[in-house]
């Protein structure tokens, strides 16, 4: 992701949410030509996996490619987490699964 242009009162900001929720600080941030990452220190590769998608998922991005969710589960009313195209190809997947779980059951009868 690209570091987010900051001011000298963001930063101010940046360094109160460090002190009182670390994981609302996380991020890569651009001052006057410097970079300024923050992150957890040595986290697992999944932890970081987490928080790409929770940070997508609150942004109301596609959780694989990241484009824009357009629709919204009509159950729950919150946008859905793949985008369409995502959504066929993982429903598609589930479909051949649950399908062959039939099949093998029936065999084994």
């Amino acid at each position: 992701m690209e570091p987010i242009k900051v001011s000298p009162n963001q930063i101010d900001k940046i360094a109160t949410d460090l002190k009182k929720d670390p994981e609302t600080a996380i991020g890569n941030y651009l001052f006057k030509g410097y970079r300024i990452q923050v992150s957890k220190y040595k986290a697992s590769g999944a932890e970081r996996v987490q928080q790409l998608y929770k940070r997508r998922r609150d942004n109301g991005l596609c959780i694989v490619c990241g484009t824009k969710v357009t629709r919204k589960n009509p159950a729950t009313g919150k946008l859905y987490r793949l985008c369409d195209h995502h959504r066929s190809l993982i429903d598609q997947k589930n479909k051949e699964k649950s399908a062959a779980r039939k099949a093998a059951k029936k065999g084994k009868k």
